[in-house]
């Protein structure tokens, strides 16, 4: 049986080597454009920070460690232009001409190419992308070479890295992104983390503004925003996201959408004998069920492997490819954010509705030296308390809890369920009541009516509602929402008169610094016959909600900063 495999990095030499591990007897060919068939493209910013200080650490195989090892048959600098599905032959550009090869079974891992938007300039000798071992090398040669100014277009993922690379390699960073916020998947009230960690860093954000155009000098290159900004620049990163690169397979009538090839739950494409895995696929949303490519690794190596299974299994019934959760994960300087699961926008797409619990428990216990809060947060059905999507942010322990939470979604568990997870503890790594479990505790009242919850963004809507702020008469100085009663929660019993007069019949909107006391004061309230909510998150989550504006807010001895 001869099995061709269509790019290899990922998806590909996973598929690849199952299969080999499958089928000691069948003739396995790797057909790879590039010069690299088995490279750590994660790592790809590291080394333009010099953290990764070799290239050659990058390279996790070559075709003769991959021959050695798995009799595998890689063919380097074969660009696949053509396939035939009635007489199943693939047709290929090599440095020696055109070459023709037939299949039995073919398998695509073609993955994305940078987007090259119409920007006049871009094609600048200073513009470069960051998708291979050689655009890393290049760009780290530039900046070995004196390079002394750096504008990275677009803050997705690789942009926030690579930005955070050149500013660790000593150059000045601007980072333009078109979206309101760096990491756009990432929400709001997180993502003004990122941007004050970008700053500590000495990167200078530029949000919600596109790049206009770039002028190419002979000494430097000028970057134009289209809100007058001029950026000089050494080196110019581009990677404001990627397009599946499918257009040859499109033409043999692999159907796609939009430009991603359509694969079923093993990986089959509408061709027969056609499979396809990784960054050009469409994958579905294991949330809300859209379809659109998820371009990471994990899912790319997991889905090669199980279409090695589906071409070899023999009378073993191979495993399904699930669809994804998009977890993810990402370090800005001391920062580490990371997510899983669907976000506002797409559940908003959706038409799902959710309740969004906020909660900033310490990542260990707080009497341990080096406590510091992971920012959490879930969007959770609040009928069944089915688990939509989480997403954390802090400088330790946030990957922990969004891999507990992954699992737990794609086991079926659902927030209540988080409370009797069975989870590690010792001082220095946890808490008798981890983070996770306090979600679940959180998600259980809201589930159960126990608690109700408002929210950041209602801050300024003006509702005829009293706030009822129940920190301390010094955290009350520090900033407050306009008009509101500040009455501590442990003295909260005894005043309940003083509450029911200022509310006036009103609703009494309760909030403290983190979401604690007012739960508490919450059921005070509940009990004496109050329409009562509480700040999801409290003034923490309001002051990321806001970031830069919060000033404009909440109140400081009684006059707005």
């Amino acid at each position: 049986m001869r099995i061709i495999v269509v790019g290899g990095v990922a998806a590909g030499m996973s598929a690849a080597a199952r299969a080999r591990r499958l089928d000691e007897s069948a003739e396995i060919i790797v057909l790879e454009r590039g010069s690299e068939v088995s490279f750590a493209n994660c790592g790809l910013p590291y080394h333009l920070s010099g953290e990764i200080a070799e290239a050659d650490d990058l390279l996790l195989h070559t075709p003769d460690s991959l021959r050695a090892a798995l009799d595998l048959d890689v063919r380097l600098h074969h660009d696949v232009t053509g396939i035939d599905p009635e007489t199943k032959t693939i047709t290929a550009a090599t440095p020696d001409g055109m070459v023709e090869m037939t299949y039995d079974a073919l398998v695509l891992t073609p993955g994305a190419a940078a987007l090259r938007p119409p920007l006049p300039g871009l094609d600048s000798a200073r513009v470069r992308t960051l998708r291979t071992v050689g655009d890393a090398v290049a760009l780290r040669e530039q900046v070995t070479s004196g390079a002394r100014r750096a504008v990275v277009l677009g803050a997705g993922f690789i942009g926030v890295e690579a930005a955070e690379a050149l500013r660790e390699a000593g150059l000045s960073v601007d980072v333009v992104e078109l979206a309101p916020h760096a990491l756009p998947p990432l929400e709001r009230e997180l993502a003004s983390l990122v941007h004050d960690e970008l700053t500590a860093l000495g990167i200078t954000m530029h949000a919600g503004v596109a790049a206009e155009s770039i002028d190419s000098g002979s000494e430097v290159d000028h970057v134009h925003l289209a809100d007058g900004t001029v950026i000089a620049a050494d080196l110019v990163v581009l990677s404001v996201g990627v397009r599946p690169d499918t257009a040859f397979a499109a033409e043999a009538g692999v159907e796609t959408l939009r430009g991603a090839m359509i694969v079923d739950d093993r990986g089959r494409t509408s061709l027969p004998d056609v499979w396809a895995a990784g960054d050009a696929t469409v994958s579905v949303d294991a949330v809300t069920g859209a379809a659109r490519p998820v371009a990471l690794a994990g899912p790319a190596n997991r889905a090669g492997r199980l279409i090695a299974d589906d071409i070899l299994g023999g009378d073993i019934t191979a495993r399904r490819v699930p669809p994804a959760l998009g977890t993810a994960i990402v370090r800005v300087g001391a920062l580490t954010v990371a997510m899983t699961g669907a976000n506002r926008r797409s559940l908003d797409d959706a038409g799902i509705a959710y309740e969004t619990v906020h909660l900033h428990p310490n990542q260990h216990a707080g009497y341990f030296p080096g406590a510091a809060p992971v920012h959490l947060l879930a969007h959770i059905d609040p009928t069944d308390g089915r688990i939509l999507g989480a997403q954390a942010a802090g400088v330790e322990g946030v990957d922990k809890r969004i891999d507990v939470i992954a699992t737990a979604m794609r086991g079926g568990l659902r927030a209540p369920d988080l409370i009797d997870l069975d989870l590690s503890y010792s001082p220095p790594y946890g808490s008798a009541k981890d983070a996770v479990n306090m979600l679940g505790m959180v998600a259980e009242n809201l589930v159960n009516g126990r608690l109700r919850l408002w929210h950041a963004a209602d801050a300024t809507d003006g509702a005829d509602a009293l706030v009822l702020d129940v920190r301390s008469p010094e955290e009350f100085a520090t900033g407050h929402l306009p008009g509101a009663l500040n009455i501590p929660h442990t003295e909260l019993r005894e005043r309940i008169d003083e509450v029911r007069e200022a509310a006036a019949g009103r609703p009494v909107r309760v909030l403290c610094a983190a979401g604690v006391r007012s739960n508490i004061a919450h059921r005070v309230l509940v009990a004496h016959g109050f329409d009562s909510t509480s700040l999801s998150g409290g003034t923490r989550t309001l002051r990321q909600w806001f970031g830069a504006d919060v000033d404009r807010v909440l109140v400081t001895e009684g006059v707005l900063a």
